[in-house]
């Protein structure tokens, strides 16, 4: 299971932003479309980001999107795993 317990709030953050976009991540990880180092560090940024209340409102209310919102540190990584 892949899970980031020392960053539980931003992992759940990035998994949940990445599954609007129809991005599974731990798929991403275990067909080799990401290293784990990446995903740590897409969890790292999450977790350094000063956007939470806006994510939390967004992911609140969004079930599925074209695209992430600008203040995503995330949206292009996300973005560039798309199917």
């Amino acid at each position: 299971m892949i899970g980031y317990p020392e960053a539980p709030r931003a992992w759940g953050f990035t998994r949940g932003m990445a599954r609007t976009v129809g991005v599974s991540l731990t798929n991403a990880v275990v067909d080799g479309w990401l290293s784990r180092n990446e995903l740590g560090n897409l969890v790292e940024a999450c977790r350094m980001c000063g956007a939470t209340g806006q994510c939390t409102d967004w992911l609140a209310r969004t079930v599925q999107a074209e695209a992430l919102p600008t203040f995503c540190p995330n949206a292009n990584a996300l973005a560039a795993l798309r199917p």
